[in-house]
């Protein structure tokens, strides 16, 4: 029991650090990739500019899979982490291992994003707001929860379905993500990445904004889950549907949604102490 607790506490200390760096990185993309652009004499938001933008986004995650197979597997997305233990592809996860590690990506978002404003230069801070809520709220958790269901089954559809070359594989996911950015930045940026999203939330002093905190985090997790629960009825077994399906069950009750939301905010409670350090 003791081995158990301290291999779920190092894989939430891994998922901390991947968190991080990966919020670092990610929430520079749009600056490369205009300053790439720029440097070829090319429009950013042109055919050639998102082509740019999908390679550094391959690079990027390229990147941060190999740290996180050197780190044990950790994962920095909790709604793809939800997907793959819904459609039971990590055998090694449970609810108590997620309930852990949930806080601790969050917590990870949070200081990649803090640490990145303490780097970045002044001229391109005004480029780096991260997703926040930019509709009403049933419109936002609509788009969101819609986005993270389609990126989702993206990402299920090309690591069961996809290429064997695994920068293709990644390539692919790149583009199918851009493609759901562009129509998404109107909406909530978008996040389809409920750590991601908490983590600029709180640098920018909107995690305590419930209903915008609930669409951002909350929808994520539920479409996350309803796209497994798709997959395993076309692909899977009936018990293992019927596993999914309690999951939504589970993940659509209140109170469960409203202690996910409390997993998140118990570490940001004592800002001062998080971050004294910076």
């Amino acid at each position: 029991m003791e081995k158990q607790k301290m291999g779920v506490l190092r894989a939430a200390i891994g998922d901390a650090i991947l968190t991080s760096m990966w919020v670092f990185i990610i929430s520079t993309l749009r600056i490369a990739s205009t300053e790439v652009a720029l440097f070829l004499s090319l429009q950013p938001f042109s055919f050639a500019g998102l082509f740019i933008t999908t390679i550094l986004n391959t690079l990027y995650v390229l990147t941060i899979s190999f740290i996180g197979s050197v780190l044990g597997g950790a994962s920095f997305n909790p709604s793809t982490t939800v997907s793959f233990y819904t459609a039971g592809l990590r055998p090694d996860s449970s609810l108590a291992s997620m309930a852990v590690s949930f806080p601790a990506q969050a917590f990870g978002g949070a200081v990649g994003a803090k640490a990145l404003l303490l780097v970045m230069p002044s001229q391109y801070k005004q480029m780096l707001k991260g997703p926040f809520l930019k509709v009403d709220l049933h419109t936002g958790a609509i788009a969101e929860g819609f986005l993270t269901f389609t990126h989702n089954m993206a990402i299920l559809f090309l690591m069961l379905r996809g290429p064997k070359n695994p920068f293709l594989k990644v390539y692919l996911l790149s583009v199918a993500t851009v493609a759901l950015v562009i129509p998404g930045a109107g909406f909530t940026g978008p996040s389809m990445n409920p750590a991601n999203a908490f983590g600029w939330a709180f640098v920018n002093n909107k995690h305590k904004h419930l209903g915008a905190v609930l669409c951002l985090l909350g929808m994520p997790f539920r479409r996350s889950i309803l796209c497994c629960f798709h997959l395993q009825v076309s692909i899977y077994d009936t018990n293992q549907a019927q596993e999914g399906l309690k999951c939504i069950l589970i993940a659509s009750s209140s109170p469960v949604l409203c202690v996910s939301v409390c997993f998140y905010y118990m570490p940001f409670y004592y800002p001062p102490l998080i971050f004294k350090v910076f």
